[in-house]
């Protein structure tokens, strides 16, 4: 066991699908990662299972000739507008005469706060334990092994459409891979992203992806507010393209290559190479060989007159989330943006100026092995999908749906078989 258990994790986005394998111990140890264009999903939901399974297929494969191994299971991400939460505490009795608090009275307090009113069309995706009350003493973490009668736990859950819920399923199901637990992925990022530090103190996590941005708020150690807003940084490049009159591709092209070069800037501001500049305002774009034939374009119009509009439009609405989540002030963390978003040009500058709060860039932390290519925040969500992969039991699967399906350890021949059968059972 020290050598840790091999984790598989999907991460389904809008723009792509990422896989990773890795063997999880007291680090995450990368043995392949593989990303494919994400086909079939849209604003962080499938809307095409049989686009969205070959999407996932493509990505599977490319990870598993890079590490030498055949997936059997996977933890998957799920996000989408439809991801909302709240919070909800539970009171039991403990069972044992000599009051001593045992692993199951936990279980049985956290079922108890999970008997929630929901409509039919919902379904509970995590219920996260905040903190535990023993006979009116409160800021526990772990109660198990204290001495009491009266049990409390405070807890935040996280559910999600059964639709959207029952499509991953199913997507999974057509691939022949048993799906062990679905994460919400602002959730599974930041397991990668945020320090522990910075969850006791108080933080927002904000993962920016292509059709959605991901937000979850840590209050002493835990998550206390999940949401979802139905804009990423795709919105950015749709500006881009009516604003300049060209493809989203190329817009795609400019907005990266805007980014790379702020960065290269940065890194030669902080070392020093103070060189004079020759026409700031002025781009050149001969570089990316535009269809467009667009060889210069000005820095101030793309930067001031288009992206950063839309960069204070959206941290403006990230600000309004956190007021009405009632945590405002109690996050003096401030702010950490991941997600491929995160790599735009002017982020962290916006969301200061927007939020007037601390902000760092989020990038993956305690990962070893093949970390080149993942050492960057549009992989937050996966490697925190590996993270929470490591956790959970190897008997019992995470699936938020009233009948786990049974693991009989089939491998994808028959898997695809079984599937099909259990299409046509009522």
């Amino acid at each position: 066991m020290n050598d840790g258990k091999i984790v598989v994790g999907v991460d389904i986005g809008t723009s792509k699908i990422v896989t990773i394998i890795a063997r999880v111990g007291e680090s995450i140890n990368v043995l392949g990662v593989s990303e494919a264009l994400a086909q079939g999903v849209k604003k962080g939901q499938i809307v095409d299972i049989k686009e969205a399974v070959n999407s996932i297929n493509n990505s599977l494969d490319g990870a598993e000739r890079m590490a030498g191994y055949s997936v059997s299971h996977v933890v998957s991400s799920i996000g989408g507008s439809h991801i909302e939460s709240q919070n909800s505490r539970g009171v039991v009795a403990v069972s044992t005469p000599e009051g001593e608090i045992a692993e199951n009275d936990t279980h049985r307090v956290i079922d108890a706060a999970k008997a929630i009113s929901l409509p039919s069309s919902r379904q509970i995706i995590h219920v996260l334990p905040r903190s535990y009350v023993v006979d009116g003493q409160e800021g526990i973490k772990d109660p198990i092994g204290m001495t009491g009668i009266r049990l409390e736990v405070d807890t935040h859950i996280i559910t999600g459409a059964l639709t959207s819920l029952t499509n991953l399923q199913k997507a999974f199901s057509q691939v022949g891979i048993d799906l062990d637990a679905v994460v919400f992925s602002g959730y599974a990022s930041s397991l990668a992203v945020l320090s522990e530090t910075e969850k006791e103190l108080g933080a927002v996590l904000v993962d920016m992806g292509a059709g959605t941005t991901d937000i979850s708020i840590y209050v002493d150690g835990s998550v206390a507010y999940s949401s979802v807003l139905p804009i990423g940084a795709r919105h950015i490049t749709n500006d881009l393209a009516i604003g300049l009159r060209i493809s989203l591709d190329s817009a795609e092209k400019i907005k990266m290559h805007l980014s790379k070069t702020a960065k290269k800037r940065k890194i030669e501001r902080l070392g020093e190479t103070f060189e004079p500049q020759r026409n700031v305002d002025e781009i050149d774009l001969t570089s990316l060989n535009l269809p467009e034939e667009l060889r210069k374009v000005s820095n101030k119009t793309l930067v001031d007159g288009i992206i950063r509009p839309r960069l204070n439009e959206l941290f403006t609405m990230i600000g309004f989330e956190i007021k009405r989540s009632g945590f405002l002030g109690q996050t003096p963390s401030g702010i950490v943006v991941t997600g491929g978003g995160a790599l735009t040009v002017g982020v962290t500058e916006c969301a200061k100026r927007t939020l007037a709060m601390p902000v760092r860039i989020g990038i993956p932390t305690n990962i070893k092995g093949l970390i080149d290519e993942i050492q960057d925040p549009s992989f937050a969500a996966v490697v925190g999908l590996a993270s929470f992969g490591s956790t959970l039991d190897e008997k019992k699967s995470l699936l938020p749906f009233g009948m786990n399906l049974p693991n009989f350890g089939f491998n994808k021949i028959f898997s695809r078989i079984w599937g099909f059968i259990k299409s046509f059972l009522p």
